[in-house]
């Protein structure tokens, strides 16, 4: 068992505000967790911040008119807010342009750098000419070579989910300008990804390096351990940990050659979780260190699964390099949530906005949390939809868990003025449980020792939803211990009986106040506040009323003078849905207007930039085509002799589909002379015939005027 916990949510992009996806997919089951962990009384710190660096930062100021700096204050600001009312909890939540993080960021690179981690390599990379600058994988854009999506990042296509390189990219066209780029030398500092293969390959798959046993590998979800494997089968290569940016933070100034270079965004982005904690330590006269650097520690990243790689294999790396730091005992990411039957796209505006969501929903928090967890994308892709939501809080949260606080509240300000009755704990009842069991209080205690200690469990082992459905269990037997003992009918007869009933099932509510609290924080609060009993702090509490379960005690004691009844949840009718499903109608009509698509233009953009030298290699020639026949078998493509001048040429073209036989007998023609034979449909081509294409793929023959003589050359 850890002495401590450091617990970790992706960083944000301060580039734009939090959806639901995000919510889902790291920062709810982050804070669940650690929730957790506190009630228990565990040594944890939450800590995230806003991602503030990064080509996607600079491309949305450029979009908007303005400077890097004023979008991450803006959405900085967006963002911490948004986390502070949906209720997740950090311990801090930080920035990584604060100074603190540059420096340690820096402090790492040197590190790295002293230790020779890093090997340079001038490469060719792309360059916007018309802006004098080189291009950021996300400053690049083109055609994904596996799905042929024509807006494909060059680092990642969101459209089919594929990593990239700029380089991969067909037709690629710089962001900034709309130009194509041209590749030019720059030099950059790369990580030896490879020489860190074998010891991340036995760590990953056996939980083992330096001959310590550091993590359980049967504790790690299977698709994390499979897109770790499906890398490390490729093979890592080195991997760049610079670029040539204006934001950002700077390479060393002392290390040679770092004027104009900054920090790759994942190479210093991870680094923010170190440098938050640093901050946080300092604000509240702590020591940092052990959190980092004591095998004491459990390091835990929550993260969505598009950052697999760089948290199981990069980050990883970086600290293993070093030398001083620990490893994540786990990496728990979840899936994507989809919205409606589609993935969610902050580009077009398909998504529930959690700032806005706050503000429509007010008071509401827990019931989105808890849709959330409900839809958690933990194995598989899941999927939020708003008549889902409205049932589930209809059906559960509403129905069952508000319905059976509400009744206990209700009768016990009803039979006992507000105040716990005693009782005689030999009396027995009908159980909650199942069905025709006798129960007596002690066992019931018992019973619900086991459900929490259930419910732990499954936390421990990130499997929010079941912990979630065990909370509900215990809220179930509550209601099916009232409906069967019917406290309304059998006070007058049996009201020692009832009492007892009645007592437990306070109990059941007391346990919910603090059970419910990793899900639903803010209920939790309106139950202990309704149950009259103090704030939870957050330091053991559900430790403590696991120890007075054990011993058949109750949590709360006969004589407690309870506070008011209040409704926990309300039911949310279909004119409040409705407007939320409108929403997103609107925002896909207008998607469809933006998408219509224009006649396509006449003119195809411009290839590559070439070197004069690329041209003067090609030979290009007249000629005059003498003969002309269709190649058997193939619907395209002509097989024609040429008179070079000099010689007469077979040539094939795939004009077939555009010109008879006998329309291109008797054609003067240009001909690319030096291109290498090649064999088609089992005949050797010997040159190319040059033609024009219009915007509907129309072919037009290209030849000379004033009949040229065959041979001469073209420049």
């Amino acid at each position: 068992m850890k002495k401590r916990y450091l617990v970790t949510a992706a960083l944000p992009y301060a580039n734009g505000p939090l959806h639901i996806g995000h919510l889902a997919g790291a920062y709810l089951p982050a804070d669940i967790y650690v929730r957790y962990l506190r009630l228990m009384g565990k040594d944890v710190v939450f800590v995230c911040g806003s991602d503030e660096h990064g080509a996607a930062i600079t491309v949305k100021a450029r979009k908007e008119g303005t400077t890097p700096r004023a979008i991450v204050d803006k959405y900085h600001t967006m963002l911490k807010d948004t986390f502070e009312k949906i209720g997740i909890a950090f311990d801090i939540y930080h920035r990584t342009s604060e100074p603190i993080h540059h420096q340690t960021s820096q402090d790492f690179f040197r590190k790295l750098y002293e230790k020779q981690e890093f090997i340079e390599e001038t490469t060719e990379q792309y360059y916007d000419e018309s802006v004098g600058q080189f291009l950021a994988d996300r400053y690049i854009v083109g055609t994904c070579p596996i799905c042929a999506n024509p807006d494909a990042y060059g680092d990642q296509c969101e459209k089919c989910g594929s990593t990239l390189s700029p380089t991969d990219l067909i037709s690629p066209r710089s962001m900034l300008s709309g130009s194509v780029p041209v590749k030019r030398p720059t030099k950059h500092w790369f990580l030896r990804l490879d020489q860190h293969e074998q010891w991340l390959r036995e760590w990953i798959n056996t939980g083992q390096a330096d001959g310590k046993q550091l993590h359980d590998p049967a504790a790690w979800k299977n698709h994390v351990l499979g897109q770790c494997n499906s890398w490390l089968d490729q093979g890592l290569q080195p991997r760049a940990m610079t670029r040539d940016l204006e934001w950002g933070v700077a390479v060393p100034p002392e290390i040679p050659g770092a004027e104009g270079k900054k920090l790759y965004v994942w190479l210093d982005a991870p680094i923010g979780y170190i440098s938050a904690t640093k901050q946080w330590a300092l604000d509240n006269g702590r020591d940092w260190e052990p959190y980092w650097k004591s095998d004491d520690t459990a390091l835990i990243h929550f993260i969505g699964k598009d950052n697999i790689v760089f948290h199981c294999l990069i980050f990883p790396a970086i600290l293993k390099a070093h030398g001083e730091f620990i490893l994540p005992v786990n990496v728990p990411a979840n899936q994507f949530l989809n919205l409606e039957g589609r993935k969610l796209s902050t580009s077009k505006n398909w998504a529930v906005w959690v700032h806005e969501y706050c503000e429509e929903f007010k008071g509401q928090e827990d019931v989105l949390r808890y849709n959330m967890i409900k839809k958690m994308p933990e194995q598989s892709d899941s999927e939020f939809t708003w008549k889902g939501f409205q049932e589930t809080n209809n059906n559960e949260l509403v129905n069952n868990l508000a319905n059976f606080v509400n009744r206990v509240l209700v009768l016990s300000h009803k039979y006992y003025n507000g105040i716990v009755p005693a009782i005689n704990p030999d009396l027995t009842f009908k159980s909650g449980w199942e069905p025709d069991k006798t129960g007596q209080y002690d066992e019931e205690l018992h019973l619900l020792h086991r459900k929490l200690e259930e419910l732990g469990a499954e936390i421990v082992r990130f499997d929010f939803r079941e912990a979630l459905g065990t909370l509900m269990e215990i809220s179930s037997a509550g209601n099916a211990l009232l409906q069967f003992n019917e406290p309304w009918k059998t006070e007058k007869e049996n009201p020692e009986m009832v009492k007892v009933v009645m007592n437990l099932a306070l109990q059941y509510v007391a346990v919910i106040s603090v059970a419910a609290r990793p899900f639903l924080p803010f209920a939790a609060e309106k139950l202990r506040a309704m149950l009259n009993l103090n704030p939870l702090q957050d330091r053991g509490d559900l430790l403590d009323i696991l120890n007075e379960l054990v011993e058949g005690n109750p949590v709360i004691q006969p004589n407690h003078a309870l506070g008011q009844a209040q409704h926990l949840f309300g039911r949310i009718p279909d004119e409040v849905i409705q407007k939320q499903i409108d929403k997103l109608t609107a925002a896909e009509q207008a998607n469809q207007a933006q998408n219509i698509q224009p006649s396509p233009s006449k003119y195809a953009p411009l290839k590559e930039t070439i070197q004069f030298d690329d041209f003067a290699k090609m030979d290009i020639r007249t000629g005059t085509i003498l003969t002309a026949e269709k190649v058997e078998k193939s619907k395209k493509l002509l097989q024609l002799s040429v008179d070079m001048g000099f010689e007469t040429r077979t040539i094939l073209s795939g004009i077939a589909e555009h010109f008879t036989p006998e329309e291109v007998v008797g054609k003067q023609v240009i001909v690319l002379a030096n291109l290498a034979p090649r064999v088609m449909m089992g005949t050797e081509s010997q040159g190319m015939i040059l033609f024009a294409e219009d915007a509907e793929g129309k072919l037009g023959f290209v030849s000379p005027t004033g009949g040229w003589p065959n041979g001469m050359g073209v420049k």
